[in-house]
């Protein structure tokens, strides 16, 4: 593992490992996250390395209470971080449009990790527009040196201006891999801070807010100067077509085209405009080579127009390149007929056995197999809707579940079911996670409540926060960086908003669940059912998996594959009609068993 405490030297960094890395290198003392992919490995850092480097961190119930309470560090003269993925900044976008009218008095950086392409995401939102929209800085690194090296002047940009930063990074940012050169850590920072009143600045009533508005916007005025003069916007190369770019783009540009001037911009709000205005001056065409949204087309086409040029712009908005997913050497290609293209890559040698799809799926032994399937026969006939969330339950979706009809953010699911109680004749069923129900899932359950929708919610309380790597949330308590807390009981919360009908389920006792989920389905009311079960992969880290194996009695076995129709669990595997148990991915859960109708299988160990 890379040693992100020491004191100068080169490492090989994941882009994460060097934006942790970066933090320390500038003091910060404050930071803040929820989980999401792709810049979960951050928060998994910062648990283990905060203390030690003098910083208190924490994961925070969602994105907007983690921006919330870096946004107070901030405003105590404190360096403070806030990061999350892209459509974490949707949760945070309240406190976020606010915030730039108040400003801070320590430096604040809010990383938005994207994610083109949707790797592990719902859509391929692109957060550029959340820079213009707050009137708020921006700076975008293109590789892991750069993410590390932006985190410092990130922060001093925030500073001159009493603005927080945007720090945008993508997901082949964050998971690319490097040689960082490692500068040095700034331990003179202090923790502490001290909030001086000032109303006028952070109350914003409606009198204040006109005021504040103003301010804004001349700190927007010194900012376009600062971007002007950055020295994060630098041209490379000669040639009379220029290709303006940014982020990861730069790379595939340096990679593949030759005999252009490349306009590198990283500080990409305000863009220099100026800067932009004399590069385009004499070329015979500009390409706009970015990902996503025309965000910096649109901006060149603006200051194209407005100094009176005419020079041909080509990139998303006439088709040269494509606005969806992200881009790759093979994207290049496109540009042929506009400048010289580096020889593409010589194609792999395609085999003439078609390799089987492998979509991703719920682990050997996962819990939630069994609540599915429980599920699944309580319903029987009944006309359902079933409606999901993000996380590994998402999975539901896939055969033999199919448990995920609706789906679109963090809570979504269980708003969507008050909705479908009233709107239709179908029973909602909403499966969400615990951390997802400590995120969003608490106030639509007491919308539920209130409105007295007929719906039955599945909180599947595994623990942890399994999807984006194990994290803590309030359902597991905390216990890292000097501070323990006790697990808040979701079964007591509940019962505490007022359901009248709570049950607790082992998962893995399928037959039990039955009934527990029928009973709920039947409830006129609002149903909770919370299937709790420890992760087994997280167990299986922690070393506290027991060694148990499920062993097929095939003298009783009569082939119905129940077991297989039922849990299909990836430990089961048809093998000459027989159903044999892989011992290397089976955990001793015992649900095949609780399932089989013959008593065949059991469990040993």
């Amino acid at each position: 593992m890379a040693d992100l405490l020491a004191k100068e030297g080169r490492q090989l960094l994941l882009g994460n490992e060097a934006i942790t890395r970066g933090l320390f290198e500038a003091g910060v003392r404050f930071a803040s996250t929820y989980p999401g992919t792709p810049s979960s490995e951050i928060g998994n850092l910062l648990e283990e390395l905060s203390e030690r480097a003098g910083m208190y961190f924490e994961f925070s119930s969602n994105e907007k209470t983690a921006l919330e309470v870096s946004a107070a560090a901030a405003s105590s003269g404190v360096r403070s971080f806030v990061f999350m993925k892209h459509v974490g900044l949707n949760a945070a976008a309240d406190p976020l449009m606010t915030l730039t009218y108040a400003g801070v008095r320590g430096g604040m950086l809010i990383m938005s990790a994207d994610d083109p392409s949707a790797h592990s995401s719902q859509n391929e939102q692109d957060n550029r527009y959340y820079a213009t929209l707050a009137l708020m800085p921006m700076v975008e690194p293109s590789d892991p040196q750069e993410a590390k090296d932006f985190v410092r002047e990130a922060y001093r940009v925030s500073e001159e201006l009493g603005l927080p930063v945007l720090y945008r990074t993508t997901t082949r940012v964050n998971h690319a891999r490097a040689d960082v050169v490692l500068g040095r850590v700034d331990d003179s920072t202090s923790p502490k801070g001290h909030f001086e009143k000032d109303d006028p600045t952070f109350v914003n009533i409606p009198a204040y807010a006109v005021n504040n508005r103003l301010r804004l916007l001349e700190k927007n005025r010194k900012a376009l100067e600062l971007s002007e003069a950055s020295a994060l916007n630098r041209i490379e190369g000669d040639g009379d077509v220029g290709v303006i770019t940014s982020g990861v783009s730069y790379n595939y540009v340096r990679e593949c085209l030759s005999g252009v001037s490349i306009l590198k911009l990283a500080f990409t709000n305000p863009v220099p405009e100026r800067k932009i205005a004399d590069f385009v001056r004499g070329k015979r065409a500009i390409i706009v080579v970015e990902e996503l949204e025309p965000y910096l087309e649109d901006q060149v086409l603006r200051v194209i127009a407005q100094n009176g040029m005419s020079v041909p712009v080509h990139g998303k908005r006439d088709g040269t390149l494509p606005r969806e997913w992200e881009f790759s050497p093979d994207t290049m290609q496109r540009l042929g007929g506009l400048v010289r293209v580096v020889d593409a890559p010589v194609p792999l040698a395609k085999s003439d056995v078609p390799l089987p799809a492998r979509p991703p799926s719920l682990c050997a032994g996962c819990p939630h197999r069994g609540i599915y399937a429980a599920t699944k026969r309580a319903v029987g006939r009944t006309p359902v809707v079933y409606c999901s969330d993000i996380g590994c339950y998402t999975l539901g979706v896939q055969k033999p579940f199919q448990t995920a009809d609706f789906i679109i953010c963090m809570g979504g699911g269980a708003g969507a079911a008050g909705g479908f109680s009233q709107a239709t004749d179908q029973k909602p069923i909403a499966f969400i996670g615990d951390s997802t129900f400590f995120h969003s899932g608490v106030p639509p359950l007491t919308s539920a409540l209130f409105n007295n929708h007929r719906i039955v919610m599945v909180i599947l309380d595994n623990r942890t926060t399994a999807m984006t790597g194990h994290q803590p949330n309030p359902g597991t308590g905390r216990h890292f960086g000097g501070v323990n807390t006790e697990a808040v009981d979701i079964e007591g919360l509940v019962k505490g908003i007022g359901i009248k009908f709570v049950r607790t389920v082992d998962p893995y006792d399928v037959a039990s669940c039955v009934k527990v989920m029928r009973d709920a389905i039947d409830f006129d009311g609002v149903a909770v059912v919370i299937s709790k079960c420890p992760c087994p992969l997280m167990l299986r880290k922690d070393r506290l998996l027991a060694r148990k194996e499920a062993v097929v009695d095939q003298g009783r076995c009569v082939r119905c594959y129940t077991c297989l129709r039922t849990i299909a669990c990836p430990a089961l595997v048809k093998k000459g009609g027989a159903v044999v148990v892989d011992p290397k991915q089976c955990i001793g859960c015992g649900m095949c068993a609780n399932v089989c109708p013959t008593k065949c299988i059991e469990v040993k160990g």
